[in-house]
């Protein structure tokens, strides 16, 4: 158990678990390898007041060092799944499971749109985790689809176990889908059948309603109240998930308001109210 957990390692989010670690309240950020970040491959920042002229790499890397220092745990992974547990919420992150008080969301656009057929196919031979997965596949063919900075070492470890593997990734085709039955059997790639018995969809993030369904959205953003509060309780969210302007400062300050609000929300709840 943990008091708040945030779904993203970018600016808001380390924004976010910053704030609310320093209101006494204990943080973890799910957030998987910074690499997959935009603003890790920014060439130049040069509109944060204070730190000119800085690649996105440096940035991020003395944002996660100020984290780091300052308590805030780091799990490293994707997040599956929020899931709502009476009074408290369950996060998946891959085989893991972390448990909170509140959410702050926090995962930025969702870059990769959703398949033909991965929503109708999910748990029926389409998994977002080779981790969790992967062994009900050995000795099976199975389709990789990477498209997150780790995804080469997911389809490595379905190998291992004796998964055989098919690998795709954004360059290998211009367009694909999944088809099948009462179950996914294969993975379509300009045109071309691929057989797996799975297809494991393997992104930085999940869009948010995927991750929680019911959120409620405006113009395919999560829609917040000026206090960045979702309209499920004790779930909040903040920078480019909610819209633009798609800035630092912007994504820092709203991650600021997200955190305080987590923080009284927690309070509230202990206080009986």
């Amino acid at each position: 158990m943990t008091d708040v957990v945030i779904i993203g390692g970018g600016p808001a989010g380390i924004s976010a678990a910053l704030t609310a670690v320093h209101r006494g309240k204990r943080a973890c950020i799910v957030a998987s390898a910074p690499e997959d970040s935009p603003l890790w491959h920014a060439e130049r920042v040069d509109n944060y007041p204070g730190l000119p002229a800085m690649t996105g790499q440096e940035l991020m890397e003395r944002l996660r060092a100020h984290a780091g220092r300052s308590g805030v745990r780091f799990e490293h992974g994707t997040a599956l799944s929020v899931l709502p547990m009476g009074r408290d919420f369950g996060v998946s992150v891959g085989a893991d499971f972390v448990q909170c008080r509140a959410v702050v969301l926090a995962a930025g656009l969702a870059r990769s749109a959703e398949l033909p057929g991965e929503r109708e196919f999910l748990g029926k031979g389409v998994s977002y985790c080779a981790t969790c997965d992967g062994m009900l596949y050995r000795g099976k063919p199975v389709a990789v689809l990477g498209l997150a900075a780790e995804s080469e070492d997911e389809a490595e470890y379905l190998r291992s176990i004796g998964c055989h593997v098919s690998y795709f990734d954004r360059d290998s085709a211009s367009k694909y889908e999944i088809r099948g039955g009462e179950r996914a059997e294969a993975l379509v790639a300009d045109g071309v059948e691929h057989p797996a018995s799975c297809i494991f969809i393997l992104r930085a993030g999940l869009a948010p309603d995927a991750l929680l369904p019911g959120i409620g959205l405006k113009n395919g953003f999560i829609s917040v109240s000026s206090l960045m509060e979702t309209d499920i309780p004790g779930v909040f969210a903040c920078g480019d998930c909610v819209g633009p302007p798609f800035q630092v400062a912007k994504a820092v300050g709203e991650g600021n308001i997200a955190g305080i609000s987590a923080a009284k929300y927690i309070e509230s709840k202990q206080k009986g109210e």
